[in-house]
């Protein structure tokens, strides 16, 4: 096994007490000091996303300002015209080798023996899969025609190296923000919506994901644990040890606590962006609700599947073609969505299952899941629950203990005392878990706004209430939760 060599424990997260009462702050607060200016406010986002940046790893702070450089060269040499394909080639070759040796050298190199050992010893920088694509998208689209090309370096290290999304998402095409970031029309902050979004997310990552986490931690081995090769024997036999309940029970909540964590990051990316007058995509919309597993891929780290969708299915002909040649272009997306995630065996075993069922829903069980509404979602969270299984775990004898007892085929009892006990404890932070899946507390927002007058002391006192007590309470409630714990990770910062 490759190791991850993955120092995400030195980064703001945005649901630290250092970030939540100091960083955005200042940072915000600066931003609105320039509020009369767009240069000024710009330059003010920029010193502040470096600095960000730099806070996790100060040396890979020039590796980005310099994939910035050589996107903002290639994009201008591609709209001078003279052999733009040439200067596409180099973004493309700088980018991805430059990606490539960070992330996936041992892996790489792994495969032909033991990686020597400075590859062994390379660190992935920070968020480097997030602002990558990125700048391949910049460099893409101008070459497309559907962007203009940044005159501007520092304007493009701003796209790239913006905080509130630099490290773990949502992908963020240039045309998608680059009139709100550069155009002359003033920007419209919308702070009440924003504050909303953001607590709600911090809400949902400190006070949902993070238990969740901690559930799954107890129930089929902790991160640190399972990374430790000197352990393996140990920790193979604990999962062998483990009740088929109190492996269901763990990966349910490691489940639970994937998305939470995920879709909790972009809420608060989102909610930071509107502070400022930026609107990035959304990046989830309830995918554990979806009927397949096409579906869910729809609903499930949105940006990521458009733009494997825009910037290599489709350019290799996507399913406008025969029917070998589509599996082909199908196939070659997820290897490559499962690599994105990680350079380890587990991550290519994780996209091939998605593959797998994608394709046996699109020749063989369309018609059936239309017809069962009910069974086809129990059948996609049984598909979606054991590919966590393949995703939880690089080492791929933990994954093959895991399955074993996740199917109960390798002896062991259906539950036991330990098992029984973590599920009555924490019943009601799994049914609230699930409830946050699902769009019902929205949809309870939703019907008050509509009952209310658009106008009146009905319509203020309601406002006063979801804009400005809501946020104020979970805010409180978080940082209660964050003082004194120190479990708080990031899932995707790793990736």
């Amino acid at each position: 096994m490759v190791p991850n060599c993955v120092r995400w424990g030195f980064v703001m997260v945005f649901s630290s007490l250092i970030f939540l009462y100091a960083f955005f702050p200042l940072s915000l607060g600066a931003t609105f000091l320039c509020r009369r200016s767009k240069r000024a406010q710009n330059w003010a986002m920029l010193v502040s996303s470096l600095i960000f940046y730099a806070w996790g790893e100060p040396k890979h702070l020039l590796l980005l300002m310099g994939m910035a450089l050589a996107s903002w060269l290639c994009a201008l040499g591609v709209d001078r015209g003279k052999r733009p394909k040439v200067w596409l080639a180099a973004a493309v070759v700088i980018d991805l080798g430059l990606i490539g040796y960070f992330k996936y050298a041992g892996f790489l190199l792994s495969i032909f023996g033991a990686p020597p050992a400075w590859a062994a010893n390379i660190v992935l920088p920070i968020g480097i899969s997030f602002y990558t694509f990125q700048l391949l998208t910049y460099v893409v689209d101008v070459y497309r025609g559907e962007a203009p090309a940044q005159k501007s370096y520092w304007n493009v290290l701003l796209y790239a190296a913006l905080f509130h999304q630099c490290i773990a998402g949502p992908i963020v095409r240039y045309q998608t923000v680059a009139q709100e970031l550069f155009s002359d029309r003033p920007r419209s902050p919308e702070i009440c919506r924003g504050v909303s979004r953001f607590c709600g997310g911090l809400a949902k990552k400190v006070l949902l994901a993070n238990p969740c986490g901690a559930l799954a931690e107890t129930m089929i081995l902790s991160e640190s644990a399972a990374g430790n090769a000197a352990q393996l024997a140990q920790n193979l036999l604990r999962l062998e040890e483990t009740s088929v309940l109190g492996a269901w029970l763990g990966l349910i909540a490691y489940a639970l606590q994937i998305y939470l964590d995920f879709s909790a990051y972009s809420d608060m990316a989102i909610g930071m962006g509107l502070m400022v007058g930026l609107h990035y995509p959304e990046n989830f919309n309830y995918p554990y609700l979806s009927r397949s597993v096409t579906e869910f891929w729809r609903r499930w780290h949105i940006s990521l599947g458009t733009f494997f969708r825009d910037y290599v299915y489709i350019p290799l002909g996507g399913s406008r073609c025969a029917a070998p040649r589509a599996i082909f272009n199908t196939l070659a997306v997820w290897l490559l969505t499962g690599l994105w995630h990680g350079a380890s065996w587990n991550y290519v075993l994780w996209g091939l299952w998605s593959f797998l069922f994608l394709m046996l829903e699109r020749y063989l069980l369309k018609p059936v899941l239309k017809k069962l509404p009910v069974v086809s979602n129990l059948y996609l969270l049984l598909v979606v629950c054991l590919g966590w299984a393949l995703f939880r775990f690089q080492n791929l004898e933990l994954v093959k203990a895991l399955l074993g007892r996740l199917l109960g085929v390798t002896g062991g009892v259906l539950a036991d005392f330990e098992s029984v006990n973590q599920l009555r404890s924490n019943l009601w932070l799994l049914l609230t878990a699930c409830v946050a899946c699902t769009p019902l507390l929205q949809g309870v927002r939703r019907r008050i706004d509509g009952a209310l007058p658009p106008a009146g002391a009905a319509r203020q006192c309601w406002n006063w209430v979801f804009y400005g007590l809501i946020p104020v309470a979970l805010l409180l409630l978080s940082t209660a939760n964050l003082v004194g714990d120190s479990f708080n990770p990031f899932i995707y910062f790793q990736f």
